[in-house]
């Protein structure tokens, strides 16, 4: 196989692009439901549409396969409480999730009533959720009647059983599988660009989309009753280092806050855009994808210092019992204690996994099951297995304190998303969110479920309402801003955009805030908005997604800059630390800040903590006619 920088050493150009170019042709997709992001929150949504017998379309950037951030796998099902080894009640415990400010408590109540129900169907399409072949029997946690593998350590709840070990890496073939079986109509490598709102006007109801094929260049109109946004969360808004590592977040360059963008340009109202933190994991600045031994998929691993010395932060029982809860703002309590030692000469760095201490079936579980399962960190299991890594003899280190952390500006959005009520409708009428859209996401089984539940809630809507007419004009202006990087020979590269945008929100949005550093970023903003972005260049369809989704962050970039100038106030839950309004959590701003345009003018919203109201009667007043394994027991 030639790489391409083989091919450019021999030939002396670039290759030719290998698809046929179809710019400014335009294919027109009618649907039922239309489903917009193919990854976990977006499969499920199209999957349980297509079961209420409605006509779905479902539209992915990447390929369904292996796209999303679960994507690759997963190594953990949080939060079920219905399962059958639980010791919590499932509204009880969805109460708990929820007791935190900026709680959304309409997606935990829907995540811990109905993700096992999503497990056991996962199970039937092919996905393995139990250790069938007893290939870690005797391992803790390990079921023998069930086959489950619980996690007894990984929740800061301590023996709960809510948390199953599974094999997240058969998970996302089996949903493409079921869209296909069940006749949803996948357009994989198609960028959705944009919502089309009846009338061509923001804020009235979404009657589809628009879209481009990112190999073809092809444009697609896709008209539906009802749409879902399942295009995960916030993207690169602060950080730019692909050439460094390859990507500069936890997931992929296609996560770039499209979905977030387009529910903004339309009128939709968001809340919670002004909470960010200290990019944490997994990003070019960092050693590797995970920080090394200590991190979750890492959870049997006692973690050792130079000498040998147990640290107080291992996955072992007793951690949990010493870990203290605080809020949405993090865990405090060992990792401080292992600081100051080191300080003080009682712990000697480097700090390293213990894997020969462990029993043998313990470190083949951690390492051949849950490290192989997770996500990218199968790559990490190879890589060392092929160097020769044997965890019966090797420790493993780790870099938490070597890295010394992210810098302040290097930081990611945290917890912003679309307001939702409890069909998981949106504030624009035919709009409905799952997954990383929605306002205070949590984590894989989250997006499972809220994708499932979407599914049906949208089905409901799109048979009760009539196909509506689509704007041609609207089409057509939307057509055109796609369009335009193309029409140029030369101009700016889409990596010096990001660049520019993540530049500036380091600068005007980082640790510390005030209102004139915000005025500041808009006024930056909107300057690379009109001098800079009509110079986007981009010479093929690949490029051109790239592009376009800079001015997804472009978008994104503003309204947190707007939302950060609405909360007048610091907060420690939100990581959000205001100069010129020190006070922290003052009882006046123990509230949802909300935002939204209206003609083309940012409007501010708030909502109280909780307006949600009851959990458990709400979630069972819209939902007399499910069926699932929980009856209240």
């Amino acid at each position: 196989m030639t790489t391409f920088s083989e091919f450019m050493n021999k030939e002396g150009h670039a290759p030719e692009w290998p698809y046929p170019l179809r710019y400014e042709q335009q294919q027109e997709i009618e649907t039922d439901v239309l489903v917009l992001g193919g990854g976990i929150a977006g499969c499920w949504a199209a999957i349980n549409a297509a079961r209420q017998g409605v006509r779905v379309a479902m539209v992915e950037k990447s390929a369904t396969v292996r796209s999303g951030a679960g994507g690759p796998g997963c190594d953990h099902w949080c939060d079920t409480p219905c399962n059958p080894l639980s010791k919590v009640n499932p509204d009880e415990w969805a109460q708990k999730l929820a007791a935190g400010p900026f709680s959304c408590g309409i997606g935990y109540q829907i995540q811990c009533r109905e993700n096992y129900d999503t497990l056991l169907e996962l199970e039937k399409m092919g996905g393995k959720i139990r250790d069938t072949e007893d290939k870690f029997k005797g391992s803790e946690g390990r079921d023998e009647k069930t086959k489950f593998m619980i996690s007894p350590r990984y929740s800061p709840f301590h023996d709960t059983n809510v948390v199953i070990r599974i094999f997240g890496t058969t998970f996302k073939p089996a949903l493409e599988k079921e869209c296909k079986r069940l006749g949803v109509k996948i357009f994989d490598r198609v960028m959705a660009t944009s919502l089309l709102t009846e009338g061509g006007v923001q804020g009235g109801r979404v009657v589809g989309a628009t879209g481009f094929n990112n190999r073809t260049g092809e444009f697609i109109v896709f008209k539906a009753k009802a749409t879902i946004l399942a295009m995960a969360r916030a993207g690169s808004v602060w950080l730019m280092s692909t050439e460094l590592a390859g990507y500069s977040t936890m997931q992929s360059r296609a996560i770039s806050s499209d979905g977030i963008a387009m529910a903004w340009k339309a009128g939709a109202e968001q809340t919670l855009e002004e909470s960010s933190q200290v990019y944490r994991i997994a990003g070019g600045y960092k050693h590797k994808w995970y920080t090394g031994a200590g991190d979750a998929s890492y959870e049997n691993v006692e973690l050792v210092d130079d000498n040998g010395k147990p640290l107080p932060v291992t996955g072992e029982p007793s951690w949990n019992k010493k870990r203290q809860v605080l809020d949405r703002s993090g865990l405090t309590g060992p990792w401080d204690a292992v600081r100051e030692g080191v300080l003080k000469g009682e712990y000697a760095l480097p700090f390293y996994g213990d894997f020969p201490s462990m029993k043998e079936i313990e470190w083949q579980s951690t390492w051949h099951m849950l490290l192989k399962e997770e996500s990218t960190t199968k790559i990490i299991v190879d890589t060392f297995d092929q160097a020769g890594f044997n965890p019966s003899r090797d420790q493993l280190m780790n870099y938490h304190f070597l890295e010394g952390g992210s810098l302040p500006q290097w930081r990611e959005a945290r917890g912003g998303g679309l307001i939702v009520d409890w069909d998981l409708k949106t504030t624009l009428d035919g709009l409905y969110a799952a997954g990383g859209q929605i306002f205070s996401p949590r984590d894989h089984s989250f997006a499972a479920a809220t994708g499932r539940y979407a599914g049906r809630k949208a089905a409901d809507y799109a048979r009760q309402v009539a196909q509506a007419s689509i704007s041609k004009e609207q089409v057509a202006n939307k057509k055109k801003k796609v369009y335009a990087p193309i029409k140029r020979i030369e101009g700016l590269d889409w990596k010096e955009l990001n660049f520019g945008i993540a530049r500036a929100m380091q600068f005007f949005c980082s640790e510390y805030k005030t209102e004139k550093l915000f005025n500041m970023g808009l006024d930056t903003l909107r300057e690379i908005e009109e001098k800079w972005v009509p110079t986007l260049y981009a010479p093929d369809p690949h490029k051109l997604m790239r592009g376009l989704e800079d001015l997804s962050l472009l978008a994104h970039a503003q309204l947190i800059l707007n939302a950060s100038l609405a909360r007048k106030a610091s907060s420690r839950p939100l990581s959000f630390n205001r100069i010129d309004y020190p006070q922290l959590d003052p009882p006046e701003w123990n509230k949802f800040v909300n935002l939204k345009q209206e003609n083309g003018k940012v409007k501010v919203t708030e909502l109280p903590f909780g307006y949600y109201g009851n959990m458990k009667q709400n979630y069972e007043a819209h939902n007399k006619d499910y069926k699932g394994v929980y009856e209240g027991k």
